[in-house]
C-alpha cells in the first residue's frame, strides 16, 4: 500500500461502493472530465469505465503522477502540479465535469478560488467534491445557524449545492479521524452580479471577523453609518452576522460597490 503524505492532506478513497456512487451522480459518457487529487487512481479507474471523451487528472505528488502514468498510460492526461496554481479555465474548450477528493488542508481555498474567479460563462457543468464533514456543513449551512458564515455565502452565490451523502472514515486509507461529505454543485442560471467578486470576499470577512458582535460595527466600517443605505438594506443592526440571509449580503456588496465606484 502506498504511504500517504500528511503534508499533502492525502487520504485515498478505497471503498468501491462509494466510488461507484460518486461516478453515478451524473452521466459522463462522451464528456470531458477533470479529477483533482486522483491519488492511487481508484476513482479514475471507475471514471474510465463510464466512457468519457477525455480524462485529465491533476496530481501534485510526483511519485503518484508517475504511478498513474504507468497504470493508465495514454488513457488519461496528467498534470503534475498544485491545483491552486492551475488555471482550469484554459484546460479545455468544452465544459467539464469535475471530480475531487480534495486535500483536507486546502479544500476551502480551492473552492473559494474557483468561485471568486468564475466568469459568467462557467468552465464546468458540475462539481462533485469531497470535503471534511464539518467543512461541508459550513458550505451548505442556512442563515440563523452556527455553521453559517463566509463559506456559505460565497459558495451559494453562483452555485446550487446538494449534499449527496456522508462518508465514514473506513472508506479511506489512511483512515481519517473524521467523517467526510460528498457535495454536488451546479451553476445557477440567475445570480447577483458584482463589479468585482473580491468585494464579496472582503465584505464577508469584515462581517464575520467578529461573528458574535452586533452588525453595527461592520456596517459603520463600510458605510460610515449612512442612514439611507441602512433604509435600503432594511437591516437591524442589533442582529449578528449569521442572522442575515444570502440575498442581504449580496445587496450589501452592491451597495458597497455603488458607494466606492
Amino acid at each position: 500500500m502506498i504511504k500517504a503524505k500528511k503534508s499533502l492532506g492525502q487520504n485515498f478513497l478505497i471503498d468501491k461502493n462509494i466510488i461507484e456512487k460518486i461516478t453515478n451522480i451524473t452521466d459522463i459518457k462522451d464528456k470531458t472530465v477533470i479529477e483533482i487529487g486522483p491519488g492511487t487512481g481508484n476513482l479514475t479507474s471507475c471514471i474510465l469505465k463510464k466512457n468519457p471523451k477525455k480524462v485529465l487528472v491533476i496530481e501534485k505528488d510526483n511519485k503518484l503522477s508517475i504511478d498513474l502514468k504507468n497504470k493508465f498510460n495514454n488513457q488519461i492526461t496528467i498534470i503534475n502540479d498544485d491545483i491552486l496554481k492551475v488555471d482550469e479555465t484554459n484546460l479545455f474548450k468544452d465544459k467539464v465535469t469535475v471530480f475531487g477528493n480534495l486535500p483536507y488542508n486546502i479544500s476551502t481555498e480551492i473552492l473559494i478560488k474557483w468561485i471568486i474567479n468564475l466568469k459568467d460563462n462557467f468552465w464546468f457543468e458540475c462539481l462533485i467534491l469531497m470535503f471534511q464533514k464539518e467543512v461541508a456543513d459550513r458550505i451548505i449551512a442556512e442563515f440563523n445557524s452556527s455553521n453559517y458564515g463566509r463559506l456559505s455565502i460565497i459558495s451559494n452565490w453562483k452555485l446550487n449545492i446538494k449534499k449527496i451523502c456522508d462518508i465514514k472514515p473506513e472508506a479511506f486509507y489512511p483512515k481519517p479521524k473524521i467523517y467526510s461529505s460528498l457535495l454536488y454543485f451546479i451553476p445557477k442560471k440567475k445570480f447577483v452580479k458584482f463589479k468585482n467578486a473580491n468585494n464579496l470576499e472582503k465584505i464577508t470577512r469584515i462581517f464575520f471577523n467578529q461573528r458574535r458582535k452586533m452588525l453595527r460595527k461592520p456596517f459603520n466600517q463600510l458605510f460610515n453609518g449612512d442612514q439611507k443605505v441602512l433604509n435600503r438594506l432594511k437591516v437591524d443592526l442589533t442582529k449578528r452576522p449569521q442572522n442575515l440571509n444570502l440575498e442581504t449580503y449580496y445587496k450589501i456588496v452592491c451597495e458597497y460597490e455603488n458607494l466606492t465606484s
